[in-house]
């Protein structure tokens, strides 16, 4: 079986966020997971539609056909914290973690 892998790195997003769109389209075809990301309201939509079209690109490269293509495997990672400091009362501060995610997203064709 033959497939085709893209990656993103240090994407600017949490990792839980990321998951809640990633899970949409888990498994599903090429034509259905870019409806559905075309349609969900969420910051990560077209971060992942970004990602599974240079996914298709790859596939192609590959001698691989668009129309069979679906989802195999895709995951989240998290990735380094960008750490900032937020002042609070009484002189105090907090730390305020900005999230970075990993997606690795690997298309397979049906046979």
């Amino acid at each position: 079986m033959k497939e085709a892998k893209a990656q993103l790195k240090y994407a600017r997003i949490s990792p839980q966020k990321m998951r809640l769109v990633v899970d949409a389209v888990r498994g599903s075809s090429l034509a259905a997971a870019r409806t559905q990301l075309f349609l969900l309201p969420k910051k990560g939509a077209p971060i992942l539609a970004k990602l599974l079209d240079s996914a298709v690109s790859n596939a192609k490269n590959a001698g691989l056909q668009e129309a069979g293509l679906f989802i195999k495997t895709i995951f989240v990672d998290p990735g380094p914290m960008f750490k900032r400091s937020l002042p609070r009362a009484h002189g105090r501060a907090t730390v305020l973690r900005k999230r970075t995610s990993h997606i690795r997203l690997i298309l397979g064709e049906k046979e």
